[in-house]
């Protein structure tokens, strides 16, 4: 069994998603504490709501009051918990045997670029993203909406030390490939068959020294020379659709 990288116990009080794809996941999710969900009659109407959760009905103007400005809600808004601590460990024993890949990001701290790279997860299969837990953003309305649904299906590991979680990392079987704008080998390159762990690094700092020395390799994606550097989140969905991809399969 993987040794436990110690995460970080969340805190802090209830929080509101809005729109729906956020909503229906969140309402779907079984792990997930929904406390109230809030809506236009319309809106909600069309929604499977379960049973005993607590309904409040209002106009779209006092929608709009509970939330961020101009925050697009479309009618309906939910009160709900933070999902519970998941253990890298867990994710390594359970995800060891299929083949999935595991996304690590190093201080990617906006909650619009990780709610996207969640999505892109959730679209090639990722078995987990893995952060350090003080340079992340917290579980919010804005990164829940950015992820449209994926925040409740792709395991998202917070972890003390991301160099010490790489290691476990690699006990269990990854390959742990370091994204880098300045590395000489492209990604299809050194990707082998064996699984595969993606580092991503924050925009314009990259991959930290510490966090690079853990990788096995470092990689860059092939791109046009006129253009410098991609987002993070649209050079993670490039990554794990090379990966998904890679034996011809997808």
């Amino acid at each position: 069994m993987a040794r436990k990288n110690r995460s970080v116990k969340k805190t802090g009080g209830g929080l509101k998603f809005w729109g729906r794809h956020a909503v229906e996941a969140a309402l779907a999710n079984p792990n997930r504490f929904v406390k109230k969900i809030s809506g236009t009659r319309e809106a909600l109407e069309t929604l499977d709501i379960p049973d005993g959760l607590a309904v409040v009905y209002c106009d779209v103007a006092d929608l709009g009051r509970s939330i961020p400005r101009e925050a697009p809600h479309q009618g309906m808004v939910i009160d709900v918990d933070p999902l519970p601590d998941i253990w890298l460990g867990d994710i390594l024993d359970t995800s060891a045997d299929k083949g999935r890949p595991i996304l690590v990001l190093d201080q990617v701290t906006d909650p619009h670029n990780v709610g996207a790279i969640l999505r892109s997860a959730a679209a090639f299969d990722a078995a987990a993203i893995v952060t350090q837990d003080r340079h992340a953003p917290p579980e919010s309305g804005t990164l829940a909406k950015s992820a449209s649904g994926a925040l409740e299906i792709v395991p998202w590991v917070r972890v003390v030390n991301l160099a010490r979680a790489l290691e476990d990392i690699a006990k269990a079987g990854y390959w742990r490939i370091g994204m880098d704008g300045e590395a000489e080998e492209t990604l299809g390159a050194v990707m082998g068959q064996s699984k595969i762990a993606l580092v991503m690094g924050a925009e314009g700092e990259g991959l930290r020294q510490n966090v690079a020395a853990h990788c096995d390799v470092l990689a860059r994606l092939p791109i046009a020379p006129q253009m410098e550097s991609l987002n993070v989140s649209n050079a993670a969905a490039i990554a794990l659709y090379a990966e998904y991809t890679r034996n011809g399969e997808g």
